[in-house]
């Protein structure tokens, strides 16, 4: 897969989008999403997580990560509160652990992917042409990404 844009005109379509995605996720996949507060990267983690079996998925801001099990287990973290403490602060974390067994979606986690895989979708949401339209962009980084289609 190389790089892809998506138009999203509502937070129901960036929901749907997670989900699609979902269908295409396995053990040891790490999507990371970028954008800008507010951008939909939760509603997008929600969608993927609904999409592996999850009702209900809550954002983890406050708590980092929130662990779903399942197979795979589903392993969502808003790392925003981890910028700028250095890749230590989530290696501490111990997330390298799941990674055989899980899926992991984490928001603000660029800083933090390379303490996990070399191969990874990141996913950049940037505001649209209106208030509720954004731009997904699909930047696939490494082989699994490659045969991707969306």
């Amino acid at each position: 897969m190389s790089n892809k844009k998506v138009i999203i005109s509502s937070a129901d379509e960036m929901f749907d989008l997670g989900v699609k995605l979902s269908k295409e996720l396995s053990s040891s996949d790490v999507i990371i999403l970028t954008g800008d507060l507010g951008a939909g990267k939760t509603i997008f983690a929600k969608g993927i997580g609904h999409g592996l079996g999850h009702q209900v998925v809550t954002s983890p801001t406050f708590v980092i990560s929130r662990i779903y099990k399942g197979e795979p287990n589903f392993i969502h973290i808003d790392a925003y509160r981890l910028l700028g403490s250095g890749q230590n602060s989530f290696i501490d974390l111990d997330f390298e652990s799941y990674l055989t067994s899980s899926i992991f979606v984490i928001e603000w986690g660029k800083e933090f992917v390379d303490s996990l895989t070399d191969q990874y979708l990141e996913i950049r949401i940037s505001p649209g042409q209106d208030e509720s339209s954004r731009v997904v962009e699909y930047l696939p980084i490494g082989n699994r990404w490659s045969e991707l289609q969306l």
